[in-house]
Formats: structure tokens, sequence, C-alpha cells
């Protein structure tokens, strides 16, 4: 295989990248000045290197505790729990909610081999205790769902609220991609669970 085809099999293993996509970048990149492809392949190093999981939230950050972990401007009495990182910031650009994250990085899903102990739980029920709050925020999808019903059972006796996200997200839509007005419906029109 030579560096051409290389560049190729490696961005194409980049989520929604194919062959085509990916030979199109290859050969945009032979294209460039050669300090286009040495700042890219340093950012994507220096991303692995800059970027670490906060000890609060779980959220990836170049600091921990992150930035909005220390905003005292947040309501830290609201934790709203997430399955991805890059979930957080479209529940924040949403507008409608200020207070804490926890990021599981993952989703119960035991045909992918993902089960409880591969989830943040233990640090998010460290935190649950002292919050009067638990937003489930996970997929409105079946490994969301099931990850939210569990969560709900394992805070049960500690006796906090714990709630959903509502109506304002279509089934089987991943947060990420869903625009904020309907991420802000379904923070609105959260539901016990």
């Amino acid at each position: 295989m030579d560096a051409f085809q290389r560049a190729v099999h490696q961005l194409s293993r980049l989520p929604g990248v194919g062959e085509r996509t990916a030979t199109r970048y290859a050969y945009w990149l032979l294209r460039q000045s050669p300090e286009v492809s040495a700042q890219l392949a340093a950012s994507i190093a220096e991303l692995r290197e800059g970027i670490r999981e906060c000890e609060t939230c779980r959220d990836l950050a170049p600091a921990s505790p992150c930035h909005r972990c220390r905003d005292i401007h947040r309501d830290h009495s609201l934790l709203c729990v997430v399955e991805r990182p890059q979930d957080v910031g479209a529940i924040d650009a949403s507008g409608e909610y200020r207070g804490a994250f926890h990021v599981l990085h993952g989703a119960l899903s035991p045909l992918d081999g993902v089960g409880p102990e591969q989830l943040r739980l233990r640090e998010l029920v460290a935190r649950a205790g002292s919050t009067r709050e638990v937003i489930l925020a996970t997929d409105p999808d079946v490994e969301g769902d099931t990850t939210a019903l569990y969560i709900a059972k394992l805070l049960a006796p500690l006796g906090v609220r714990v709630t959903r996200l509502a109506h304002g997200l279509a089934v089987g839509t991943a947060i990420e991609f869903a625009d904020r007005a309907s991420l802000s419906r379904a923070l609105q029109g959260r539901l016990p669970l």
C-alpha cells in the first residue's frame, strides 16, 4: 500500500467518511501547501495531548475542572446526564439550560459489549446525592431509553427527582443533531421518570 492509499484508508476511518470522500480529501491535501498537511497532522496530535476528561462532569476539556464546572452562575443543583461530550454543547446552545452536566461516554448496549461498568455511573451516583434534580438527556432510542431507566432505578434510593427529556426530540434522533428549538422544547417539557 502506497502513501496515498494509506492516507485514504486512514481518512475513511472517520465517521461519515467513505472511501470516495476520503479520496477527495487526500487529493485536496495534495493540492495544498505542505504547511496545511503539517498543521492538520499537528492539530490532530495535539488533540490527544491537550484534551482530558473533566474530573467533575466527565466532559472533554482542555482543563479539569472544565469551564462549565467552574462557572458559579450555573445552577449546580440541576444535573443533566448525556451520553456523549458533543451532547453537552448541543444542550448548552439551546439557551434553555444553565445547570451542571454529567457525561456517561456511551449508553447501555449489551450487544455491543457496553454494560454499566463501561459508563461513568459510579461518578454520577456520587454527584447525584447533592442535587435537587437529575435530567436524563440520553438519546430517544432503545439504548438511550434503557440507560435512562437503569439510571432512574439506580438513583431511586437517593430520593432525588429524576426527569427525562420530553417531546420535541424525534425518536431515533441523536441529541447532537437536534435543532435548538427542539432541544429547548424538550428541556421545558421534561417529565418525571
